[in-house]
């Protein structure tokens, strides 16, 4: 699996310690952040996440920035991108359930590296159960379709 990844300056240490998370489980990462400590604003780490996973570049994306509210909202401008804020495991399960996320963030400043670790792991075992949860994320689908339709008018 091919995992974008990327983060702003307050996320610098956490990113590297999810980096090496995942190529433990296997996963090749392509990194899409800063790793300095200069000042980077989290919308340029967020759109270029959310554009490799959009176009098929990535299979999923990992986000982080101080809280992650800001780098999801990035994300989540892209089409095709279902970017979720998760603190916790069981969201990020359940994100995954039932409603196809792609992007997941959390925040550097909100949970230390061990639980976003188990944040990750259960994001990633987490499969779309699909069924009555396939047409609410149409519905999403559908909202993106729309706004794209009145921009263009």
């Amino acid at each position: 699996m091919k995992i974008a990844i990327g983060n702003d300056h307050a996320a610098v240490e956490l990113k590297n310690i999810i980096t090496e998370h995942l190529e433990g489980r296997g996963c090749e990462v392509v990194n899409f952040g800063t790793d300095t400590a200069d000042s980077f604003d989290y919308p340029i780490a967020g759109y270029k996440v959310a554009r490799a996973v959009a176009s098929g570049e990535c299979d999923l994306g990992i986000a982080i920035c101080g809280t992650g509210v800001g780098i999801s909202l990035a994300a989540n401008k892209v089409d095709g991108i279902r970017a979720c804020v998760c603190s916790e495991p069981f969201s990020a399960k359940l994100s995954r359930q039932h409603n196809n996320t792609n992007v997941l963030c959390f925040g550097a400043r909100v949970v230390g590296s061990e639980l976003a670790k188990m944040i990750v792991d259960e994001w990633l075992d987490a499969e779309f159960e699909g069924g009555r949860h396939e047409r609410r994320v149409a519905m999403l689908s559908e909202i993106e379709q729309t706004q794209a339709l009145s921009a263009a008018e």
